[in-house]
């Protein structure tokens, strides 16, 4: 398994699913192995790994992590990242929050440390069903197989992954969703859902709603 996936961290969840509050998580991972300890009313949730894939189970979400063949297209063109060719760079796992070019633009993601404190309120779109009309399997900018219905995002700056506790201010319901790709490059949005996180958050057919975005806090 890469250490892509398998990275040393402690994520500690504090979160509401649809209007429903679950108590604190606390996941370990070490690399080659995976421990989950959880303080939940209904018992203990583990993290579950099976070949060439890891899902992460956070109260009642799930995230399927699979790494996806590094021929495949890339959900965003990315000029290059760090100075590499973009595969290159995902192949030695220099895609953390290391700096990429866009359309000649220059992107500076964020420290781990900053990312830990990072909040925000404006515009959230969706991306996704697009693929689905090309050709083959689509790679996220950390080199994740990109899913439209996975609970997944993309932004510009933090570090992938991190796992966002996003919340629709229009309707209040609120998910956690794994940051795994760069984007949006559109002006004025600050994250990009997947359709099914869209969904779940009551904005896909509008298209674009007002969230809060922040960081699962991290131990």
């Amino acid at each position: 398994m890469s250490r892509l996936f398998l990275h040393r961290a402690v994520l500690v969840a504090c979160i509401s699913v649809m209007g429903c509050g679950i108590p604190s998580t606390v996941y370990r991972t070490t690399t080659g192995t995976v421990h989950s300890t959880c303080q939940i009313t209904k018992g203990v949730t583990t993290l579950t790994m099976s070949t060439g894939d890891v899902i992460y189970r956070i109260g009642h979400q799930s995230f399927r992590v699979l790494r996806a063949p590094i021929s495949w297209t890339l959900t965003h063109e990315i000029e290059e990242i760090g100075g590499l060719a973009p595969r290159d760079a995902i192949r030695r796992g220099r895609v953390k929050n290391t700096p990429y070019t866009v359309n000649g633009k220059r992107y500076y993601p964020m420290s781990v440390e900053a990312a830990a404190h990072y909040r925000e309120f404006g515009v959230a779109s969706w991306y996704g069903r697009e693929t689905l009309r090309k050709k083959g399997g689509h790679m996220t900018a950390n080199g994740e197989v990109f899913t439209p219905e996975n609970l997944t995002a993309a932004h510009r700056l933090l570090p992938l992954p991190t796992f966002v506790r996003v919340t629709n201010l229009r309707n209040q319901r609120s998910l956690i969703v794994r940051v795994n790709d760069r984007g949006p490059f559109v002006e004025g949005r600050v994250i990009d859902l997947s359709a099914g996180a869209a969904r779940r958050l009551g904005f896909y057919d509008e298209g674009t709603t007002s969230v809060l975005v922040q960081t699962v806090p991290t131990e």
